[in-house]
């Protein structure tokens, strides 16, 4: 079985440097590894709580190598080799950016993980965040169009970084996709999609009953 592609060397560094502080300040603990394939592309989709996410996501996981979307607007020439280096690559939001997808499809199809956040943007605070939210269906396209593993998870914590987290991570079973393959790509992406937020919604609601430090 081939082996996952190794990290670059500016992912290293910055799990190396970053690991001591998300485990010892944040007290980051993970939950459903189980469930994290260890070979192969896949998509890794989640809820969107702060610009920290990738942290408590990806950590865990190493090293397996996060690869995710960038806005455009962020996407500036003196931060670009930066992005570049720890396997971001630039999206144009509130469009239908195909060169964006077509990049996400061969980096699930060459052995990478694609994290997508179905929400688009960070969750709001106070009234913004009470609204039902839609969730994009651009995690489900990924895979369906990938022939790849859809693989939900919630995170924790990551709104709370002056109160130290604590940050929690869980990853759930893949999401059925076999079923959805061959029909109408808008039909199938949908119901893949709703088969995802519900799922990313329980483990959230399973991370909320626990108790705090547990």
């Amino acid at each position: 079985m081939d082996l996952p592609p190794e990290p670059t060397p500016s992912y290293r560094s910055a799990a190396a440097v970053s690991r001591p502080i998300v485990d010892r300040l944040f007290r980051l603990r993970a939950q459903g590894l189980e469930n994290v394939p260890r070979h192969g592309g896949f998509v890794l989709a989640a809820n969107h709580l702060s610009g920290f996410d990738p942290w408590p996501l990806g950590l865990p996981i190493y090293p397996r190598q996060l690869h995710y979307m960038v806005k455009a607007e962020l996407w500036k020439p003196g931060l670009r080799p930066l992005f570049r280096a720890v396997g971001t690559f630039p999206v144009r939001r509130g469009e239908h950016d195909e060169q964006a997808f077509a990049t996400a499809v061969q980096l699930v199809r060459e052995g990478h993980v694609m994290a997508v956040f179905p929400e688009g943007t960070r969750r709001g605070k106070g009234l913004r965040a009470k609204r039902v939210l839609r969730p994009h269906t651009g995690a489900a396209r990924i895979a369906l169009a990938a022939g790849a593993p859809l693989v939900p998870a919630a995170v924790q914590g990551t709104d709370r970084l002056l109160r130290l987290g604590p940050f929690r991570v869980i990853y759930g079973p893949q999401i059925p996709l076999d079923d959805l393959r061959g029909r109408d790509s808008h039909e199938a992406a949908t119901e893949a999609t709703e088969r995802l937020w519900a799922e990313i919604q329980h483990l959230e609601a399973t991370l909320h009953s626990e108790k705090p430090g547990g």
